[in-house]
């Protein structure tokens, strides 16, 4: 019986062999000349709801070719499993250009004339980094001007079948098929491909990829665009190289492009900001030795002779400072005063990577014909969903129609609902870094006792103390969590953003981009301004701690700082999260289209065709790019936000973003669907997020710089307090720690044992001594450090602001050269419609056509003068 079967499966894929000698790895219908604009597929399962979904599809199908669609079907028995069909859609000429102008489409009209920009003298020293002529710019640049059906010989078209490129293409039936009814259901209309895969009578709908990645496609009047772009973009061996944007602005659609524009322009910013950070780390390094701080924790007959108070209450032990010799020169790499000098240069920088994106935005934007571009005309555009859920109807005061609306209570409810979700998440995100704060104050005592009490941790405790033990396993901790809400949020997001019914795309994506950064923010941001700015600043003092609930004593700092512990936990989540990220972007697509092909691999390439290939693909869903930008955003607020703490951080996302353009350059390519082609001309909302972290981060890193690090109390015992010409930050350690009286401790403080019989120990404070009339309160120096933290604050945000708002002022958003040339082309634009439209009134008149008056030429020749003078 087994081999009774394969006997048929060899006959039918005879039989499928000898149907067609060509092969299915084909773009074309089976005539070889009509090209596949779009593809839908069907499971015919035979279920209850069988009849309805094969009425829909007759429906849809038959609306679909009244609309001047071409369709061929491909039998289920074609289909490499035997259940799925394939309807294959081509348009034709009169549909593509019908629509063109309903979707206002720029084509060529002219060769461009303007002489390229002058040669920059660095190409030779950047031709490495350069590809080939012919992949940078695929075409010549032309002259482009709306499409008009009434006007084609205007317009540089020599041949009909290549003139509207493949995306363009597909844009346009993906715009027919989102419209196109299928039948009336409960007394309502219904329409929109998106509708039948919904509810199962297509399984998928999605344009085709032009060939295989891997190598050229056999037919000569293929582009082979998709093998273009992974041998020169998407492999990793090309990671040095520049992007062909213009191909990928060709291939994709100005969405993708210009997504992969702006993260090619955030990486060769950071290209500046790495370098320079990688300069402050190595004086950091460099100056190690000479750290006075640091000199004196580790000398014996300082650091060795001053004893610390206990770190934890009853069971940990006297210590002293010199333990903690080694983490006080680490410390020193990242708290120095190159810190302050990376920490304004940020501020700078970011100004700049703004305000140059904008020019470069604004460039691409005249390039790829976004100029005249109404995003509203595409983007305000109803939501089916919002159509299908909306019963009741108001005539709009502008079309003067009748449609679809949410009542005002509804409205009001859904957002209750809504916003009562993202504060509970919010909450929940709060409940989980307090509950990772008691986690730390729970094991801290442990860590402490521990390290200070087992001699097999001597030969590591001068690296690991119980501070950073404790940091470490909180940050793993932590990020653990993160994920975790994440994955959950994720859905509970785009749950609360459809239960809203947004009324358009733009307001759907603008409400999910809002919850979704928001949540990200707290949930990745949080734990790093804990240890920033709330960490060790409650302690208390001996004999008189602090306490959270009442139970567990709050966390010192390190003697040498917190800025270590601040720089230890924004590496772990930002390292973590970009190892995590990759693995999510690269590995999962590649192990599901595995599983997913590992039948269809042994099969010859006439019987696995183009179709079948790229349904078997992952499909890259409309929130795509959404989650890739989301992904950036959050890195780019770790290297502004918290940078000052870790001047590596830069590097760290230079690293990531140059592998990131690959994953993302490859899983586009070879994992996923061909997306559908969309138009956009800015990174969107996105720009505006930002723009606020920017702002912000000028702030975040001036309270870093002076309350997390030890820079002013340094400073203001430098200039203030120190007695030591010639060398004046000696003694600042033993300035910067205050005295204890050991019989002042109450019962609940006090260590077990004191086998040595110590009468004093110090702590990290700015009090008075245990025999001053003003016994364990602030000094007065502690109020001039606080003062001094102010006034620094204060006069690093003015002076960064300033320099901001003026760099801001100073570069213009648009280049000079592109205005030239977006006038150039207005004015072309104009003269060779006037001049066409002057030619037909000749035409008319010559014929002797009555309704062509002499005014009526006047009047037009006048106009061209009038365009000319302008």
């Amino acid at each position: 019986q087994q081999s009774g079967r394969k006997y048929n499966l060899f006959l039918k894929r005879r039989l499928r062999i000898d149907k067609r000698h060509q092969s299915k790895d084909s773009i074309f219908f089976r005539d070889g000349v009509r090209r596949i604009d779009f593809v839908l597929s069907y499971v015919d399962d035979l279920n209850k709801e069988w009849e309805k979904k094969l009425e829909r599809r007759k429906e849809f199908e038959s609306n679909l070719q009244k609309a001047g669609l071409e369709l061929e079907t491909e039998d289920k028995k074609e289909s490499e499993d035997g259940k799925i069909f394939f309807v294959k859609i081509h348009a034709p000429w009169e549909v593509l250009i019908t629509y063109a102008e309903v979707l206002n489409i720029k084509v060529p009209i002219r060769e461009n004339d303007i002489p390229p920009m002058v040669e920059n003298p660095l190409d030779c020293v950047l031709f490495p980094l350069r590809l080939p002529e012919k992949v940078m710019h695929p075409e010549p640049d032309y002259f482009t001007a709306p499409f008009s059906k009434d006007k084609q010989e205007l317009y540089l078209i020599n041949d009909e079948s290549t003139f509207f490129s493949p995306s363009m293409r597909n844009r346009i039936v993906n715009y027919i098929l989102t419209r196109c009814p299928y039948g009336t259901e409960e007394g309502k209309k219904k329409f929109g491909i998106k509708r039948l895969l919904n509810n199962g009578t297509y399984t998928a709908a999605y344009p085709l990829h032009d060939c295989q990645y891997w190598k050229k496609a056999s037919d000569p009047n293929c582009d082979s665009e998709r093998y273009t772009l992974y041998m020169e973009w998407a492999r990793f061996l090309r990671f040095y190289k520049e992007q062909p944007l213009v191909l990928i602005r060709k291939y994709y659609g100005e969405k993708i492009g210009i997504y992969f524009a702006w993260l090619g322009f955030y990486t060769e910013m950071l290209f500046l900001a790495a370098v320079v950070g990688l300069i402050c780390f190595l004086y950091g390094l460099f100056t190690m030795d000479e750290n006075m701080s640091s000199k004196e924790i580790c000398d014996p007959a300082i650091g060795g002779e001053i004893i610390m108070c206990p770190l934890c209450d009853r069971d940990c032990e006297y210590w002293r400072l010199n333990t903690t010799c080694e983490s006080s020169q680490y410390s020193h790499l990242f708290d120095n005063v190159a810190t302050l000098f990376f920490a304004i240069f940020m501020g700078i920088w970011v100004t700049l990577f703004l305000e140059f994106w904008k020019r470069r935005q604004a460039r691409l934007k005249y390039e790829w014909d976004l100029v005249d571009f109404e995003e509203e005309q595409q983007q305000l555009q109803l939501r089916p969903e919002y159509e299908a859920k909306c019963t009741q109807k108001k005539k709009n005061p502008v079309t003067q129609e009748m449609e679809p609306y949410l009542p005002l209570t509804s409205q009001a409810v859904r957002f209750c609902i809504s916003g009562a979700t993202v504060l509970f998440w919010v909450s929940l995100i709060i409940a989980s870094m307090i509950a990772v704060i008691v986690y730390r104050l729970a094991v801290y005592a442990a860590f402490a006792s521990l390290m200070e009490n087992t001699q097999t941790l001597q030969p590591i405790s001068g690296v690991l103390t119980p501070q950073l033990a404790t940091s470490v396993t909180a940050s793993c901790l932590n990020f653990v969590i993160i994920m975790i809400l994440n994955f959950f949020y994720e859905r509970i997001a785009i749950w609360i953003t459809d239960m809203e019914i947004p009324r358009t795309h733009m307001e759907y994506e603008n409400r999910l981009t809002m919850k979704m950064f928001l949540f990200q923010f707290v949930n990745y941001y949080s734990s790093c301004f804990y240890v920033a700015f709330f960490k060790g600043k409650f302690v208390g003092y001996p004999g008189a701690y602090t306490y959270m609930f009442n139970r567990w004593r709050n966390e010192e700092c390190d003697p040498a700082g917190c800025l270590i512990e601040l720089t230890t936990q924004l590496t772990i989540v930002m390292a973590g999260k970009q190892i995590w990220g990759n693995i999510q972007e690269a590995i999962v697509p590649w192990i599901c289209n595995w599983w997913g092909r590992r039948k269809a691999r042994n099969n010859p390439e006439n019987l696995y065709s183009r179709w079948e290939q790229d349904h078997d693909l992952q499909t890259f869903g409309a929130l795509g790019l959404f989650y890739e930008y989301l992904e950036m955003v959050i890195q780019f607020g770790f290297i502004t936000l918290f940078v000052a703490s870790f001047p590596l951080a830069p590097l760290l996302a230079l690293m990531n973003n140059i592998l990131e353009i690959r994953v993302d350059s490859w899983k586009l390519t070879t994992q996923y669907r061909r997306p559908v082609a969309a138009k956009a001309h800015s990174i969107g909302v996105w720009q505006e997020i930002l723009n606020g972290m920017a702002i912000l981060s000028v702030v975040t890193n001036a309270f870093i710089v002076a309350f997390t690090s030890d820079m002013i109390p340094r400073l203001v015992y430098y200039y203030a307090y120190s007695e030591n010409g010639d060398s004046p930050m000696s003694g600042y350690i033993n300035n910067s720690l205050s005295v204890f009286l050991i019989s002042d401790f109450p019962e609940r403080n006090e260590p077990k044992e004191n086998p040595e019989n110590f009468v004093i120990c110090r702590y990290r404070d700015y009090r008075y001594p245990p025999d001053h009339e003003k016994k364990y309160l602030h000094t007065m120096q502690f109020w001039h450090i606080l003062a001094a933290k102010l006034a620094f604050i204060i006069i690093m945000e003015h002076v960064v602001f300033i320099v901001k708002f003026f760099v801001a002022w100073m570069i213009p958003d648009v280049p000079a050269d592109v205005k030239a040339k977006i006038k150039r082309e207005k004015y072309l634009t104009q003269k060779i419609l006037h001049e066409y439209e002057l030619e037909k009134l000749k035409e008319r008149l010559c014929q002797g056509d009555k309704r062509a008056t002499e005014k009526e030429f006047i009047a037009t020749e006048g106009r061209m003068e009038l365009s000319r003078a302008m």
